[in-house]
């Protein structure tokens, strides 16, 4: 007897990196032109003292989206998956902002809620459905100690917990009370702002202790602060970052003398994003820090009089100056590991056997054989990545 077979080869299994980009941007007294009359917004207006009319609304928009169109473009030309921003008044700016031409094809929805702060100014965040999906939202009210700060409240920290790409992280947007009345002064808000974070972030933890949790924001504090070194407990040195910590690369660009705002000709980092442990053990799955950037452009720097070099700002004083914002965004890079199956082609193979049978020859028909999925996949390959810290 003589059999034909075709022989198909198997299923293989490989891994590619998918990267996603979580971006932070403090927008500078983003205010519509409207009076609000429970908050201090009053030169904001067409009216006030800043004479902030409509031309001026849509040229800062202008130049907002500019900025978010462009944040992290040469690793995904569609943009950040997350971008938090501060110093927003309302939902109408988001809503003008994200329907700006430069930004509607990304089709950006957004989170947000009002807070009680005094100038009116919130917290919120922008993401792409096609690749985050939330499904909690919240806000942490921020009550300042007595003696810390003129005003009671400030803005809430906004908790956002969804599915970056299937996979659940969670989120904190925040915007710390300033240093406003002096550093010193005003640190108990700092670290009662923290200490709000955290114990969220305590929660989360006590029931899934390797979550992938991301706290961003003007934190108003540098990286070697209180309130993020011992209160959020962080470190910039990664094989220090034990259990429940959070690693935060912004340390080691503040020591090599670079920042996102400047005062008095000194540069400071108040604009971090810091991740868990978990997305810098590389020995699990799911997302992991790969970089992370200051974004600069020659355009958002200023260029004369006695903030040359600075980030260029929307105001000086009450004159407008076109600029953007007096802080530069910050972006990390988020890598993962994922499966890619694909079968090989089929490759006909003719076998001629002969048998010996009791029986007359049997004549079998011809079949082609479709390929199986394999049930043995590759070793993972890690992904390399460069390291901020040691």
């Amino acid at each position: 007897m003589k059999i034909l077979l075709l022989i198909t080869l198997l299923v293989f299994t490989n891994h590619i990196k998918s990267q996603t980009i979580i971006a932070f941007y403090n927008l500078e007294n983003f205010y519509d032109t409207i009076d609000n009359p429970i908050t201090t917004d009053e030169e904001f207006t067409p009216s006030g003292i800043k004479k902030y009319g409509t031309h001026i609304y849509t040229d800062k928009i202008f130049h907002l989206a500019t900025v978010l169109s462009s944040i992290g473009s040469h690793y995904d030309a569609r943009g950040p998956a997350l971008i938090g921003v501060a110093e927003i008044e309302n939902d109408t700016v988001l809503y003008d902002l994200k329907n700006h031409f430069l930004l509607r094809e990304r089709n950006y929805q957004f989170i947000h809620f009002d807070s009680r702060d005094a100038r009116g100014v919130d917290v919120a965040l922008f993401y792409r459905p096609q690749k985050f999906i939330p499904i909690y939202r919240t806000k942490l009210m921020v009550a300042l100690p007595g003696g810390a700060k003129e005003a009671y409240f400030t803005r809430d920290i906004l908790y956002v917990k969804g599915l970056l790409e299937k996979d659940t992280l969670h989120v904190f947007v925040n915007h710390w009370p300033s240093r406003r009345g002096g550093e010193e002064r005003s640190a108990p808000a700092r670290e009662a702002a923290a200490a709000v974070c955290r114990k969220t972030v305590d929660s989360i933890q006590h029931i899934i202790p390797d979550a992938a949790i991301i706290i961003m924001g003007d934190l108003n504090d540098n990286p070697s602060d209180k309130s993020i070194r011992d209160v959020l407990k962080s470190t910039g040195i990664k094989s220090e970052v034990k259990e429940h910590m959070f690693f935060n690369p912004w340390v080691a660009f503040l020591q090599n003398g670079v920042g996102t705002l400047a005062h008095n000709d000194t540069w400071g980092l108040f604009d971090q994003i810091l991740v868990s442990k978990s997305m810098i053990n590389t020995l699990t799955t799911g997302w992991k820090l790969h970089r992370a950037f200051i974004f600069y452009k020659p355009y958002l720097t200023e260029t004369k009089g006695k903030y040359r070099g600075y980030p260029k700002r929307t105001w000086e004083g009450n004159t407008y100056n076109g600029g953007f914002s007096d802080h530069f965004p910050t972006y990390i890079v988020l890598e993962k590991n994922v499966q890619n199956l694909k079968p090989a082609p089929t490759v006909p193979i003719q076998i001629s056997l002969t048998l010996k049978l009791l029986n007359p020859t049997i004549h079998l028909p011809l079949s082609t054989l479709k390929p199986r999925p394999s049930l043995v996949s590759t070793s993972p390959v890690w992904v390399s990545h460069q390291t901020v810290g040691k």
